[in-house]
């Protein structure tokens, strides 16, 4: 049994950790949320936050799914993500903040000599805009983006692959999410 120098318990000692990017390294989903609320009266509509939080996690052709399942089949939602996404952009460029103890724990990864990496739904840009804009891109070498797997969350294909770039089996990489979406692929069929 593998114990940090909290009360963390894992049922085996971890060879790398798999990072979710938006939401857990970065206070993106907050940005994302403003955008698309601010976005949603342009259209006639209103964003309830529980459909924000539904598309959480969500790569951009689901989340345009979800979004046409709530407004309907003739929601123009490649419009509105351009719009939405361009809202994004002007608050990334001003607000985007690294989540509170990001330093630190990478920080100590490194002292343990952990691999670790970077598995998102965001694209290869965003990810080395987000990083380079905090000072982090050269502590992060692995990065596994849209793009980099078959199917995005909620399936496991994003971790899967990031583990295999870090050359550990799946089962000695401890996985660190924030959403809903990125944990559910525990429940989905094979």
């Amino acid at each position: 049994m593998f114990e940090t120098r909290s009360t963390i318990r894992l049922p085996r000692t971890p060879q790398a950790v798999v990072f979710e990017m938006d939401g857990l390294l970065f206070d993106t989903e907050t940005l994302a949320r403003d955008a698309m609320m601010r976005t949603a009266p342009d259209f006639g509509y209103e964003m309830p936050v529980s459909l924000y939080l539904d598309m959480i996690g969500l790569p951009g052709d689901a989340t345009r799914s979800v979004l046409r399942q709530h407004f309907g089949e003739a929601f123009d939602a490649d419009k509105f993500w351009d719009r939405a996404a361009a809202h994004f952009e002007m608050l990334v460029a001003t607000e985007l903040r690294l989540k509170p103890g990001v330093t630190e724990l990478v920080g100590l990864l490194e002292e343990m000599g952990l691999r670790f990496a970077i598995a998102t739904s965001s694209r290869h840009d965003d990810v080395q805009r987000n990083l380079g804009a905090l000072a982090l891109i050269d502590r992060f070498p692995t990065v596994v983006a849209y793009g980099d797997y078959a199917r995005g969350k909620p399936h496991p294909d994003p971790f899967l692959t990031a583990a295999k770039r870090l050359a550990v089996a799946p089962e000695f990489c401890l996985a660190l999410e924030d959403s809903h979406n990125g944990v559910h692929w525990g429940h989905l069929p094979a």
